[in-house]
């Protein structure tokens, strides 16, 4: 199967299994285990930060980030479609009585800081208190400008607000920027990684930030159940994608950019703006909405289909099978239109 769903489909290659399968191991909640003590120096080295906490999940890289940030009764602001406000099962709220603030954001994917200033709590007994920003790089494949990272940053130290980014893919960022890691995390005091989506690891996130910050943070982990053994099997996995795979980022930005000139010589509506890094969204009629996904699983390509679908490459996806799927959206769209014989018959008898 064409698989166009998501990045978070990758598998692992021979390589990345034979490092795995050599791993040495320890126990990680000890603090034994030195393929994990490894990854963990290496990627808040190349995050520019003091400490990083290896995770299983993005979702509870997010959740410890965010326990460790705020207290019960404190709030976060974040975007309206931000992953850790919207597909998180409300686990900050849940687990954590931390209330979100969601905010719209603007079309590149940035939270306007004016709009952000106006809903700062004022320090009120009937507000929770704002302790955090939190942003998301990319943003449905849309890269955070360098100097808004940099205003966003001034503006949280101005007001005594931590920054926060969910950089599940912030390595996208830095390939479509051409900047090292640093260069965007330097503009905040925390930030997630996710490694089992475009780096094609199998599990894993990290949380990077001071020292002090992790070591609050490695109690959490330990309380919501992310304290795991002989984890260096898992380590060593993400230690081969950082080393090898994340400048190839590039072929799957280069893959989408390509298919979305395809899809729009072929018509179909591009979504602005267009395919930044690994994520085209295109509009579709709601009847073609209604039977793409089916009509592509039988000609075996995997789509989120709807009438908006997006359209994701990743380290599993090939040029050859980018042609492959735009031949069979020529296809469908030609099954789309209307007989020639129809329009014949409705011509001749009204």
């Amino acid at each position: 199967m064409i698989d166009l769903r998501s990045d978070t489909v990758t598998r692992p290659d021979e390589g990345m299994r034979r490092a795995m399968a050599a791993a040495p191991v320890g126990d990680d909640v000890y603090g034994d285990d030195p393929s994990v003590n490894l990854l963990e120096r290496e990627i808040a080295e190349r995050a520019g930060k003091e400490a990083a906490l290896f995770l299983p999940t993005g979702t509870q890289a997010n959740l410890v980030a965010l326990l460790t940030h705020c207290q019960r009764g404190e709030e976060y602001i974040a975007g309206q479609k931000a992953h850790n406000y919207l597909f998180e099962a409300g686990g900050a709220a849940v687990l954590g009585s931390i209330q979100p603030q969601p905010i719209d954001a603007a079309p590149d994917g940035t939270l306007p800081l004016d709009i952000v200033a106006a809903v700062i709590k004022a320090d009120d007994v009937h507000f929770a208190r704002t302790r955090l920003l939190s942003l998301e790089n990319t943003h449905n494949g849309k890269v955070l400008p360098l100097e808004y990272l940099r205003q966003a940053w001034e503006f949280t130290r101005a007001r005594k607000l931590a920054l926060h980014i969910d950089g599940a893919r912030i390595f996208n960022a830095a390939v479509a920027l051409n900047v090292p890691l640093s260069a965007l995390s330097q503009y905040c005091d925390t930030l997630t990684v996710c490694f089992s989506k475009g780096l094609g690891a199998p599990v894993g996130s990290a949380l990077c930030g001071s020292a002090e910050y992790i070591q609050r943070a490695r109690r959490w982990r330990k309380m919501v159940g992310g304290g795991m053994r002989q984890a260096g099997i898992l380590a060593e996995g993400v230690r081969y994608a950082l080393a090898h795979n994340v400048d190839r980022l590039r072929e799957d930005h280069d893959n989408a950019a390509w298919m979305a000139q395809q899809l729009a010589d072929l018509g179909v509506t591009i979504l602005p703006p267009g395919a930044q890094t690994n994520m085209l969204f295109v509009s579709l009629p709601d009847e073609q909405a209604a039977r793409l996904g089916p009509w592509m699983r039988e000609r075996g390509v995997l789509l989120s289909a709807g009438p908006v679908t997006r359209l994701v490459t990743h380290i599993n996806i090939t040029r050859a099978d980018l042609t492959r799927v735009v031949e069979l959206w020529r296809e469908f769209q030609e099954s789309c239109a209307p007989s020639s014989s129809g329009a014949a018959q409705r011509a001749l008898y009204g």
